[in-house]
């Protein structure tokens, strides 16, 4: 396997990237040229990560989920994404196994990072899920999780925790395998609010 398809990509991260994604040698060079063009640097701030997220959502104000979604993919906590970091997180947020899924999950509610997630976590990463589901949408959700503030209690009796507890990643991990609805209100999918109104 030559590495003059590659470009500026270096064996390793190519070699890496395939073991640990699902993406070929052609596909993850494509990505990387496309990446170069968007961020020449070869990093992703912050800024720029939101200004791509927020194309997806139009209609929406998705800014504080796509920090949140940053911070928990910024493996190395240095305010940009490298395109290794990049195509990570683009792995397991669109293809991932559900146990990496779930850890991904795991990271993004545990807001400071602590390795336990509380209920304050929680309601910081419902509330900007609510930022993205349009006003009409809103109204078409059940009376106990409309708001931020009932879904977050709603999770948090399915995880049958106090106010004041928190919640290691095998106990979140375990909630999510032994209750599905938990993943359905820890998510973010407009199209399944959309289908429930049909």
């Amino acid at each position: 396997m030559g590495n003059s398809k590659s470009g500026a990509l270096s064996k390793e991260i190519l070699e890496e990237l395939q073991l640990n994604t699902k993406f070929t040698e052609e596909e993850l060079c494509t990505w990387y040229q496309s990446f170069l063009k968007e961020c020449p640097s070869g990093r992703i701030s912050k800024t720029q990560f939101e200004t791509i997220y927020s194309k997806f959502f139009p209609d929406a104000d998705p800014k504080a989920y796509a920090q949140h979604v940053f911070r928990s993919f910024d493996a190395n906590n240095d305010g940009t994404l490298d395109f290794k970091e990049y195509m990570i997180a683009l792995h397991m947020t669109s293809s991932g196994k559900t146990n990496q899924k779930l850890e991904w999950a795991f990271s993004l509610y545990d807001v400071d990072g602590n390795g336990t997630i509380n209920k304050q976590e929680v309601l910081e990463i419902i509330t900007a899920i609510f930022k993205m589901i349009t006003g009409e949408d809103q109204k078409h959700l059940p009376d106990d999780e409309n708001t931020p503030d009932r879904r977050t209690n709603k999770i948090w009796d399915y995880f049958g925790k106090k106010d004041a507890d928190r919640l290691t990643e095998g106990e979140f991990i375990q909630g999510i395998m032994n209750n599905k609805e938990i993943l359905r209100l820890i998510q973010f999918e407009p199209q399944k609010v959309k289908d429930k109104r049909k």
